[in-house]
This record gives C-alpha cells, sequence and structure tokens, in this order.
C-alpha cells in the first residue's frame, strides 16, 4: 500500500485516495480543489502518521486552541487510518476470491 493518503469529502462522505510520494500527493490535493463537488482535507503520512491539512483548512487550524487542534487532528487521523484500512481489507478479500477462482 503506498505510504500518503489523499482525504476529500465527496457528497458528504470521506474518500481518499492513496499516493507513493508527497510530491505526487501535494499534486493531487492541488488538482482537487479545482474539481467541483470535492472538498480536499489534506495529506495522512502512513509511516509518520501525521497529518497536513490543505492550505486553507491549515490556516483555520492554526487559529484554533491546542484542545482543539489535537482533537481535530487526531479524528482526521482516525479517519485516514479506517479508510486505508477499509481498502486494504477490499484488496485482501478480492484477492482471496480470485484464488477461489483458480
Amino acid at each position: 500500500m503506498n505510504r500518503f493518503s489523499v482525504i476529500y469529502l465527496l457528497k458528504k462522505q470521506y474518500h481518499h485516495i492513496d499516493c507513493a510520494t508527497h510530491a505526487e500527493a501535494d499534486a493531487l490535493l492541488a488538482q482537487l480543489l479545482t474539481q467541483d463537488g470535492y472538498r480536499p482535507i489534506g495529506i495522512y503520512d502512513a509511516k509518520t502518521e501525521l497529518f497536513f491539512w490543505e492550505p486553507t483548512r491549515q490556516h483555520q487550524y492554526d487559529k484554533a486552541s491546542i484542545e482543539k487542534q489535537g482533537k481535530q487532528g487526531n479524528q482526521m487521523i482516525r479517519i485516514a487510518q479506517t479508510l486505508r484500512q477499509r481498502t486494504e481489507n477490499q484488496e485482501q478479500h478480492s484477492n482471496s476470491i480470485a484464488q477461489l477462482h483458480m
């Protein structure tokens, strides 16, 4: 699985797209900013377990209290980890089904 995940909202649901590099994730985040209906949230780094907010959200995050920053950061990390785990489980399930048909 790729190290970075771009997290975004679409139709009030969180989604992610995995990327191999931070540069690839930055480019994708910038692209999503221009797409109607997509609300980019930021980039999750699975190796360091850090979350990088998209620029507008980073500005709002910087203004928040330390307590609120901690809560928001932890919430986004949990969301990113859940999305990644769900994708991993789906891939494992698909691989298991493919092996049954061999």
